[in-house]
């Protein structure tokens, strides 16, 4: 590398600067205030882990997102963290093993190998919530909640709307066809994709019965308003298990929308995010102003399974620095200082130790240093009080 480069950043690379940084940690705190008051308990897990850890269970897929780098004290591959999740989990399996209900949450960077979309970095500050040991809407609901309030205590503009789905419908539907892992795989990437045209063609290739065949090709187009709900219920009155699928989407549904009334609902029962480690309802929430989900999450059963200790488990993430970016209307400004002379003037020293507790941010004058820009007031003798005027 050139030495006129050195200070570039890696690409997707993104770094704060002051006053957006302090910004940042201003939300950061504000957020994870708001968990302790649902009674979520902070964690702080750490960068790097052995791999094997961090790949487990909802973290198998996160692999080639995964830095991999090799421990130089044991000789082990670890990992750098791409997603806080299953640290989170092994936490509540191992290290806490409550046998009732754990809230967790946790705020820290993770590092992708590459963007997981056009808008996003490779450095995400991940915030979030996990809820451990309860399975069923109130515990879904909940986590839903919390989401949405991260997202107004951001101060996000606009409206938001809540993008709700449930893998359960999907899975009972292959059960029922009897689709290969092969024919599964190609049946998602269609789904995923929205690619009707491919559908009808691929389905009539699979010689399932008339009725299943009408399902399997309806699932692609169950997305819209709170009619899809009544639609599904009538497609799949066969189906028990997906019947009960659909009646807990409407369930959870109701609860949210009773506690956030202004909130705008999207059912979509195909959409298959995560499928390969969720277990039942998937949501998301997305603005106007971002093109891609501000905050997502779900239901992921059996978690702790591979850490020996099975737990029912949802929860949700976002990144932090993407939505305050997204709040800030203009740039912040620097925030105003006060200037205080070099001195070792008790009553000074004991003035700015006062100020500084109040919050004000005080600046000492170094000698032969200009007076910093954001100075607007400073700190002058008058008789025997040090006493504040306008610079």
């Amino acid at each position: 590398m050139a030495l006129a480069d050195r200070w570039l950043l890696p690409d997707g690379m993104k770094e704060l600067l002051p006053p957006v940084a302090r910004e940042v940690e201003l939300v950061r705190r504000r957020i994870l205030d708001l968990y302790d008051g649902w009674g979520y308990e902070l964690v702080m897990p750490p960068v790097a882990e052995h791999l094997e850890s961090l790949l487990t269970g909802v973290g198998g897929d996160l692999g080639l997102q995964t830095f991999k780098v090799t421990d130089e004290v044991s000789g082990h591959m670890l990992g750098i963290r791409a997603d806080i999740t299953p640290q989170v989990a092994r936490i509540d399996a191992h290290r806490l093993r409550s046998d009732g209900v754990s809230r967790l949450c946790y705020c820290g960077s993770v590092l992708h190998t590459r963007p997981v979309n056009m808008l996003a970095s490779r450095n995400p500050m991940q915030i979030g919530a996990e809820l451990f040991g309860h399975e069923g809407v109130d515990s879904d609901a909940e986590v839903i909640s919390l989401m949405l309030e991260t997202l107004l205590a951001t101060g996000i503009k606009g409206s938001i709307n809540l993008d709700l789905g449930h893998v359960g419908v999907f899975s009972e539907l292959v059960k029922a066809a009897a689709l290969t892992s092969a024919q599964i795989d190609t049946y998602i990437d269609i789904l995923q994709r929205k690619a009707l045209p491919e559908l009808t063609p691929f389905v009539a290739s699979l010689g399932v019965a008339d009725q299943v065949g009408e399902q399997l090709c309806t699932l692609a187009r169950l997305n819209g308003g709170e009619a899809v709900l009544d639609q599904a219920e009538q497609l799949f009155a066969d189906q028990p298990q997906i019947q009960a699928s659909i009646a807990h989407v409407r369930q959870v549904a109701a609860v949210v929308s009773a506690r956030f009334p202004e909130i705008g609902f999207y059912f979509d029962l195909g959409e298959l995010r995560g499928y390969r480690y969720h277990t039942g309802v998937v949501f998301a929430a997305y603005s106007p102003c971002f093109g891609q989900a501000l905050a997502k999450g779900g239901r992921y059963d059996q978690i702790g399974a591979d850490f020996g200790r099975a737990r029912a488990a949802t929860g949700f993430s976002t990144d932090l620095k993407t939505l305050v970016m997204l709040a800030l209307e203009t740039d912040p400004v620097e925030r105003a200082a006060i200037l205080a002379p070099a001195s070792c003037d008790a009553g000074l020293l004991e003035r700015i130790r006062q100020l500084r507790t109040q919050g004000e941010r005080v600046v000492t004058q170094l000698e032969g240093a200009q007076t910093p820009s954001n100075c607007d007031r400073q700190l002058v003798k008058n008789g025997t009080e040090w006493v504040l005027e306008a610079l």
